[in-house]
């Protein structure tokens, strides 16, 4: 009887604070709960689901938190694009304001013809570790595109893929902009630019003229010619790199008709025109 009673007595009394605790805990998690904004749950159930971290946040979930949280702007999903925009801002009534596609472009024309690799890679096929080998990447042109492939390996649209021609080629049909691509390319050859944008410079270089010809026979080498021809004033050189002003760029393809280097792409849309007098 008495090994009994030793027995039933603590295991009762083990009951009975559990119990209490078990109230305790119950309260608590009454009292000091955090209430969630049903708002962050509205609008996470309008978000595309991509996680790709595109607008900033650490996937979906961050960016609904951020909207109400942080207040966030509502058009930052360039998954969702426009839809999902004006659907976040009737959750959080307010505007959706201007929301502007954009796509992926690769600002290199530096392919294996016109920039010859100085070096032959066999490391880790990433363009991260490749470019931090003693002596600098295996490209001629230190701000061109090294062509492993990393940013087609990030992209979870199979917007990008390689070409024949070591470079990566971006398909616009899939391109949503979220920005994966130009997170992880080690030399910023990747940019995001606006859907509509026709008339681009494909470079990446800020070395003067004579040092780009030496590595490069599709680069830029800041002649001015394109600025000194543009009839509205789109064109800067900034840094020995002619950049586009595509607000007032007007797509008359005239900067890429006299550019010597042949850098400027210009959409299918562009009809290159002469300089009116």
């Amino acid at each position: 009887m008495d090994i009994m009673h030793t027995m039933i007595t603590p295991l009762a009394l083990m009951g009975i604070m559990g119990g209490i605790f078990g109230v305790l805990l119950a309260i608590a998690s009454i009292v000091f709960r955090v209430h969630q904004d049903e708002r962050i749950g509205k609008i996470r159930a309008a978000l595309p689901g991509a996680n790709c971290g595109g607008c900033g946040y650490p996937g979906c979930d961050g960016y609904a938190s951020g909207v109400v949280n942080d207040g966030a702007p509502v058009n930052k999903c360039s998954v969702g694009g426009s839809k999902v925009s004006e659907i976040i801002a009737s959750i959080m009534g307010v505007e959706a304001g201007a929301s502007v596609p954009l796509r992926a472009f690769v600002k290199c024309k530096g392919t294996c013809e016109a920039s010859p690799r100085q070096l032959i890679y066999e490391g880790i096929n990433d363009c991260k570790s490749a470019a931090v080998i003693p002596g600098g990447s295996p490209n001629s042109c230190p701000f061109g595109c090294i062509g492993l492939g990393t940013c087609v390996s990030v992209c979870q649209f199979g917007a990008l893929s390689m070409g024949s021609d070591g470079l990566p080629k971006v398909d616009v049909s899939k391109c949503v902009g979220c920005g994966a691509c130009v997170e992880h390319c080690p030399k910023g050859v990747i940019t995001l630019v606006p859907a509509t944008a026709d008339v681009i410079v494909a470079c990446n270089s800020h070395w003067k003229g004579p040092a780009v010809k030496s590595v490069c026979s599709a680069g830029c080498i800041g002649c001015t010619l394109c600025a000194k021809k543009c009839p509205k004033e789109a064109i800067d050189i900034v840094n020995d790199l002619a950049v586009i002003n595509q607000d007032k760029c007007v797509k008359c393809g005239i900067c890429a008709k006299v550019c010597p280097a042949k850098c400027i792409n210009v959409g299918e849309k562009v009809t290159v025109m002469e300089k009116s007098a």
